[in-house]
């Protein structure tokens, strides 16, 4: 009986010893911190910052800004690359007349018109679009018109001190860029043809000898630029109701040189 005993007590203090080292090795969990329990409530990763070259801002102003850079840097007059192209355009082509140019920079909106007529749907609904427009139409004629009264450039044919950038050029460039962002999902040949009349307005306003070279070229900037911006700024949506879409505008011509565009509205319910 005492002999089983201890061979009890020495399998039980054998079974403890075993145990215990077991015991010996588990390591405490230390506290969580609670110190940034507030800096991020949902435990959602914050997003990672998008590069500044894929930004919206900087992809709508790198082309016109580039263009407008190059339009002042070779703003000299009577001096190297626009005198060199005055020369070769008159050689080349004869002066036609100027109402032409008062006429066709309106073209790309007739365009814009017509297509929406004829059915094709686009980015914006009527009334936004045409506010789209009002405040392209804002921001390019009080940044051409501020850029002609600083810089007082002599007209090819010292008509006027008013010759840079050109506005005509840049009235057309303006629409056919509200005319490409309208329709580029349809189809990209909407913005061919209208950025095709933009530049015959160009080249009609160095034909007429009325613009240098960096004219028209900085004035397309401009154009392009104030589009750009209209649409970047434009947070004023109520959706495609059809009111809007009861809206169509088109270019008018109203004698004596005077042209313009008209506004017409449909009710629909």
């Amino acid at each position: 009986m005492r002999t089983f005993l201890l061979t009890r007590i020495a399998a039980v203090a054998l079974l403890i010893g075993g145990i215990h080292p077991a015991f010996a090795q588990v390591v405490p969990v230390p506290a969580p911190d609670t110190t940034r329990k507030y800096a991020n409530p949902a435990g959602v990763s914050s997003p990672e910052k998008a590069q500044w070259y894929k930004s919206k801002l900087f992809r709508a102003t790198v082309i016109p800004a580039a263009l407008i850079t190059y339009g002042a840097i070779t703003a000299q007059g009577n001096a190297g690359i626009n005198r060199q192209n005055r020369e070769f355009v008159r050689k080349q082509f004869r002066p036609v007349n100027s109402m032409i140019d008062n006429t066709v920079i309106f073209l790309p909106y007739l365009e814009l018109g017509a297509v929406a007529l004829a059915g094709v749907e686009s980015r914006d609904d009527r009334l936004n679009t045409l506010l789209i427009i009002a405040k392209g139409e804002a921001i390019m004629l009080a940044s051409v018109y501020a850029v002609k009264f600083l810089s007082r450039e002599i007209r090819p044919d010292g008509s006027n001190n008013q010759s840079f950038p050109s506005g005509h050029t840049a009235q057309a460039f303006l629409a056919a860029s509200i005319v490409h962002t309208e329709f580029r999902d349809k189809s990209q040949w909407y913005g061919v043809g209208a950025y095709t009349i933009a530049s015959s307005v160009a080249a009609l306003r160095m034909i007429n000898d009325k613009h240098w070279q960096s004219d028209v070229v900085a004035g397309a900037g401009f154009g392009i630029l104030s589009a750009h911006l209209a649409y970047l700024s434009h947070r004023n949506r109520w959706g495609r109701k059809s009111i809007g879409r009861g809206i169509g505008l088109a270019p008018a011509y109203f004698g004596s040189g005077a042209s313009g565009m008209t506004v017409t509205w449909r009710a629909t319910r």
